[in-house]
């Protein structure tokens, strides 16, 4: 179902996915008939009692996410949405009243919450968790480049060259700062919008990467997805550093 693997290329060699590759995105559609098939058992996956805050990837809203948060309230979670529309990719923007929110919802919890986010929403969980580690139980990503910003991604078309450069030292100076709480990062070989190298973290100190085989839009969807983020969630106590560089 899954494998866990250290990426040991180097960042330089990453590249954003061309255009042919595209028509993987449509097996996306797939993971819905796997879901369904999948419902019966996904209904007795591990129960826990979490605050699950979820994040969209760029341009799309917390609708996108509606179908992940409803499986994580079915075994017991709380599930909010990011509540700021549409993601419009500006993370250093965004980060402050994002805090914010992130503050409220753990005060209502009463303990730290637990973070997770799709492609340009997991970059967002990584930041919030980097500068607040004592609001954050853990971060779950879902095809999230950790590597260039969206320099390896079908994004960077929508940047000039300048921009994608800043961008990309920006999260090389962000990433010398440790995210201290525990990390799950679920990537997949099928991704067409996303260099599945980009999002392999191996620089920080507690993370599990794992792969999937669902292309990018469908890995939300994807049903052993959801197995490991309840499986996740229901730990009492979270594992050991998996990886380190």
């Amino acid at each position: 179902m899954t494998s866990v693997q250290q990426r040991t290329d180097d960042p330089t060699s990453f590249a954003a996915p061309t255009g042919a590759k595209l028509s993987r995105e449509i097996a996306g559609l797939r993971q819905l008939p796997r879901l369904a098939r999948r419902a019966p058992s996904l209904l007795n996956l591990p129960r826990g009692d979490e605050t699950v805050m979820v994040f969209p990837g760029w341009s799309t809203s917390d609708l996108f996410m509606l179908p992940i948060r409803s499986g994580l309230r079915t075994v017991g979670h709380t599930t909010v949405g990011w509540g700021f529309g549409f993601n419009s990719g500006d993370v250093e923007g965004m980060l402050p009243s994002i805090a914010n929110s992130v503050a409220h919802h753990v005060s209502t919890a009463g303990k730290p919450i637990v973070l997770l986010g799709w492609s340009l929403g997991g970059v967002l969980a990584r930041e919030i968790a980097r500068d607040h580690p004592e609001l954050v139980r853990e971060v779950i990503t879902l095809a999230t480049p950790v590597f260039g910003g969206p320099k390896y991604t079908r994004g960077a078309k929508a940047y000039s060259d300048e921009h994608v450069d800043y961008l990309d030292a920006r999260v090389a100076l962000r990433n010398r700062i440790p995210i201290e709480r525990p990390i799950t990062a679920m990537y997949s070989k099928a991704d067409a919008i996303v260099d599945w190298r980009a999002c392999i973290d191996t620089f920080s100190p507690n993370v599990e990467n794992i792969e999937l085989t669902s292309p990018h839009v469908g890995i939300t969807i994807d049903p052993d997805a959801w197995e490991i983020i309840a499986t996740r969630l229901a730990r009492p106590t979270l594992g050991q550093t998996l990886h380190r560089p």
